[in-house]
């Protein structure tokens, strides 16, 4: 494994003409250059219609356009999504015209036991994923005992471990933030240690937007100006006036503008989110946020 620091020097050389394209902006509904990024969804908006009806509910949110789906909820033991097989979850998806590029994945469980634990878990989530032809394997949540900046620090070593063990099989990892990254502890945020101290060819990040709109003193451009290229997912949530979560377009976040970095940032997939405070239903929220992507994003 490479040092993390030389690593971090090496990439930012290496995409330095990357950011200065992506300076100037680009938009995803330019036709000169429009992207190729499928409407995707976090499944974890419409976990208690996949619950009780998985393959109607992937039915309803393909017919709004959703393409690609990005997982919450595995089983390790057998390999299982949706209490199906992984490989019965392929073949649902294929048969609807859908896809998985990405999943969250409870690696979180595994910080306080020994690597071997974790990398033995990692195993099964490689086999999963590989299962449902998904590229990343996504790091997405610290229990409240894990915040401290020594826990920071160790999840940056997993990191950097299981980068490693998930490039061995053709994958990547990725982190996922929320609000408890960018909360100050002597001088110093979390999510700093992430980027500074995990090998940027090893480890991606998945921005969520509404925390960074809702908690970091840094805007999503200048995380993205930090370390361009790396940040080739993104979470796109809405927040209302009170702070909460709510459809997209009843907000206040203005996505087309933070779009408009997508080349600097390296965004590769998207995933709309909604996890709570819905208007009526899931499902009538997707519909909302899949008509605001239609008319504005893409």
């Amino acid at each position: 494994m490479s040092n993390p620091r030389t690593g971090r020097r090496n990439f930012l050389h290496g995409v330095a003409a990357l950011g200065a394209a992506g300076a100037a902006g680009m938009g995803l509904g330019n036709a000169a250059a429009k992207p190729p990024f499928r409407m995707g969804l976090q499944l974890y908006t419409v976990r208690d219609p996949m619950a009780r009806d998985t393959a109607g509910t992937l039915k309803q949110a393909a017919a709004l356009g959703y393409r690609n789906f990005e997982t919450y909820g595995f089983e390790p033991h057998p390999v299982n999504y949706y209490g199906m097989p992984a490989r019965d979850f392929r073949q649902l998806l294929d048969g609807l015209g859908l896809a998985t590029t990405t999943g969250h994945y409870d690696l979180h469980l595994y910080l306080a036991k020994p690597a071997s634990a974790m990398t033995a878990y990692v195993d099964r989530c490689i086999e999963g994923a590989l299962a449902l032809g998904q590229r990343y394997i996504t790091w997405a949540w610290l229990d409240p005992q894990s915040r401290d900046l020594d826990s920071f620090r160790r999840v940056a070593e997993r990191l950097n471990l299981i980068g490693a063990q998930a490039a061995k099989a053709g994958l990547r990892v990725a982190y996922h933030n929320h609000d408890f990254e960018f909360i100050p502890q002597d001088g110093k945020i979390g999510y700093d240690i992430i980027l500074d101290e995990t090998d940027p060819a090893l480890v991606k990040l998945q921005l969520d937007l509404f925390w960074v709109a809702h908690s970091s003193t840094r805007s999503a451009h200048e995380w993205f100006q930090l370390q361009p290229g790396r940040f080739v997912m993104w979470h796109v949530k809405d927040m209302d006036k009170a702070r909460r979560y709510t459809e997209l377009g009843n907000g206040v976040i203005d996505f087309t503008r933070i779009l408009a970095d997508a080349r600097l940032a390296g965004l590769e997939e998207y995933f709309v989110e909604q996890g709570d405070n819905f208007a009526q239903s899931p499902l009538k929220s997707i519909a909302v946020s899949a008509a605001y992507v239609r008319k504005h994003l893409e």
